[in-house]
C-alpha cells in the first residue's frame, strides 16, 4: 500500500525535504519493528528476517538497503528513551490505510514465533494508540495476521 502511494507521486520531482521525510518515515517504522521484536525480551533470528521481509515489501526496498535500514533502527532503538517521536512522525505523514498497514507489519513481527507474549501484544496496543488507529481494527488486523499465519502452517 505504501509502495503504491510511492508509484502514485513518483511522477512528482521530490526536493530533499521530500526525500528525507520519505527516508524518516521509513525509519520511524523500522524503529517501530524492531522495539516489537524486542518487546519479548529476545530478538530472534525470525524475528529480524520478518523485519527485513516487511521493510522490503512495504517501501520497496532491495535487500541491502533493507538491511541498512534495519541496522540504523536497531541503533535508534538502543539510543532511544521513548517511541512518541516515531509514532508522531508516523502519524502526521501517513494516512489511516497505511498506519493500519504498519500495525499490521507489527502483528507480523510479533507473530512470526508463532506464539504472542503479553509485552507484545501490550506494546501494539499502545502503538495502534499512539498511531490514533482503532483498537477494533487493531484486533481485527490482528485476526487477518493469525489466519494467514494458520494458513501458511498447513
Amino acid at each position: 500500500m505504501i509502495g503504491k502511494l510511492r508509484e502514485l507521486l513518483g511522477g512528482l520531482v521530490e526536493g530533499p525535504a521530500e526525500q528525507a521525510a520519505e527516508e524518516s518515515l521509513d525509519l520511524a517504522v523500522a524503529v517501530l519493528l524492531v522495539e516489537m521484536a524486542r518487546a519479548d525480551h529476545h530478538l530472534a533470528d525470525a524475528e529480524q528476517r520478518e523485519i527485513q521481509l516487511q521493510l522490503e515489501q512495504a517501501f520497496s526496498l532491495p535487500a541491502d538497503q533493507s538491511s541498512q535500514l534495519l541496522e540504523r533502527a536497531g541503533k535508534m532503538v538502543e539510543d532511544s528513551v521513548s517511541l512518541h517521536e516515531f509514532t508522531r512522525a508516523i502519524h502526521e505523514g501517513m494516512d489511516y490505510d497505511e498506519k493500519q498497514r504498519v500495525v499490521e507489519m507489527l502483528w507480523q513481527v510479533a507473530l512470526v514465533d508463532r506464539s504472542l507474549d503479553k509485552y507484545e501484544d501490550y506494546l501494539i496496543a499502545k502503538l495502534g494508540e499512539l498511531l490514533y488507529v482503532s483498537r477494533g481494527d487493531v484486533i481485527r488486523i490482528k485476526h487477518r495476521v493469525t489466519q494467514r499465519l494458520a494458513a501458511k502452517d498447513q
